[in-house]
């Protein structure tokens, strides 16, 4: 038996790395695969697990058990479907990608990836993409995602992989850390991976010029390891971001603004929608919480705009 860490998904098979460096191909056996029935990956990209090897065949081997986790990111990823699938697991960060225009990324979007990480304790990071087609419209974009983003505990970044801009603090960031990268195909995680980490030579897709959507460069979910402590989990574009597993009284603790206003709320249980002296409604109609983040908290909370 051997401990290893999976550092690729590939469907119907797992690349693990064991402890002392090896890369084995492995399998899960039929009864771990009943364990976790309502996931589409019951192992994920930063697992920690054990594998057997098989007596047969060099490199290949069986996964007989995952390691409890620290942390996972998970997602619903579309309404017709009842399975979540489980982006990474074991992370110190995570840096959701995102560009104003092809592809778009909606503050919806970005609202329910930092909720994710805030009910998971997992660190966030907004990296905008593709400032340079900004032009003078920077400023103006920084200060307003600042606005929004003030008191949400997420590291707001700008800049621009296609032209080098920006990126020298996304790699202080990265250093020593294990990281998920997110967003949709075509925002530019491959770009950034290529200019900052060059050996990795990630693919680069191109613009979908009808549907303004990514072409996904990035098939399975994958890590790789930069340094004894520094690794990187890529990840498929993701077109939705569905929220699971957070019921709906507790969706309003992972909005860090709101935890600072609901002491005032008269009930203990307020859904901060209509109800009467309401602690964070109070603080949306006075600007202190954001009405962007407001809208998002009620999106999710009534599971609408999920594809925007």
């Amino acid at each position: 038996m051997l401990d290893a860490t999976v550092i690729k998904s590939t469907g119907s098979w797992y690349i693990v790395r064991t402890n002392d460096g090896r890369i084995i191909r492995a399998r899960t056996r039929g009864k771990m695969r009943l364990q976790i029935v309502d996931t589409s990956n019951p192992v994920a990209v930063g697992d920690l697990v054990n594998i057997e090897l098989d007596a047969n065949y060099e490199n290949t081997g069986s996964i007989t058990e995952v390691k409890p986790r620290n942390n996972w990111i998970i997602r619903k990823a579309n309404k017709l479907s009842s399975k979540r699938q489980i982006l990474a697991t074991n992370l110190d960060a995570a840096i959701l990608v995102a560009s104003l225009f092809a592809p778009r990324t909606s503050l919806g979007f970005i609202d329910r990836f930092i909720l994710c990480c805030q009910s998971m304790h997992v660190p966030a990071v907004l990296f905008l993409n593709k400032t340079d087609l900004l032009k003078d419209e920077i400023t103006k974009v920084t200060e307003e995602l600042n606005r929004i983003y003030k008191d949400a505990e997420v590291t707001i970044l700008v800049g621009s992989a296609r032209k080098n801009q920006g990126l020298e603090p996304l790699l202080n960031f990265i250093s020593g850390k294990r990281i998920l990268l997110a967003g949709h195909s075509g925002v530019g995680k491959s770009t950034i991976l290529n200019t900052l980490f060059p050996g990795v030579r990630a693919k680069v897709g191109s613009i979908s010029e009808s549907h303004e959507k990514g072409k996904h460069t990035t098939t399975f979910a994958e890590m790789f390891i930069l340094d004894k402590n520094t690794q990187i989990i890529d990840t498929p574009g993701i077109r939705d971001f569905g929220v699971v597993d957070i019921p709906d009284g507790e969706i309003a603790h992972y909005f860090p603004e709101f935890r600072a206003v609901m002491s005032q709320c008269r009930f203990n249980n307020c859904k901060h929608e209509h109800e009467p002296d309401c602690g964070v409604l109070k603080a949306v109609s006075e600007g202190i919480v954001p009405q962007e983040r407001y809208y998002s908290y009620l999106s999710i909370l009534h599971n609408e705009d999920m594809y925007k």
